[in-house]
């Protein structure tokens, strides 16, 4: 019970600040383009996503954040499964480096190997540790 409520914590603060940003409210950083350098860092990049791709996150983080809670059975098992595999490849790619050639902006690339990448890492292993426990 404690990691799925930490993980649904989690989940949902990254599900907030993807619906700030999709509401075109740049928080942490005031600056779009800085905030886009951290939050996105692509090569280039000037502007955060627009409001269809933020809030598309919002669902699905949204239902990653729920999906500890649903009744057991396949449907939940799947959605988790699905959870680490992504979590832990994301998580992964922080340290590949074709990863760092697409998204080399700063300050994003050094957040990314220091605590975005692992985050997803912690965020993946918690979805295979419930699924595991079940």
């Amino acid at each position: 019970m404690i990691i799925a409520g930490i993980l649904s914590a989690v989940l949902v603060a990254i599900a907030t600040l993807h619906a700030l940003w999709g509401a075109g409210i740049w928080w942490p950083i005031r600056d779009e383009e800085a905030l886009a350098r951290a939050a996105v860092g692509a090569r280039g990049v000037t502007r955060m996503p627009g409001p269809i791709p933020c809030f598309l996150v919002v669902l699905a983080l949204s239902l990653l954040a729920a999906s500890p809670w649903l009744p057991a059975g396949i449907f939940r098992s799947l959605i988790m499964w699905a959870a680490a595999v992504v979590f832990i490849g994301r998580g992964g790619l922080a340290y590949v480096p074709f990863w760092r050639r697409m998204t080399p902006e700063q300050p994003f690339a050094r957040n990314d190997a220091r605590y975005y990448g692992p985050l997803c890492l912690a965020i993946g292993v918690g979805f295979v540790h419930l699924n595991l426990s079940v």
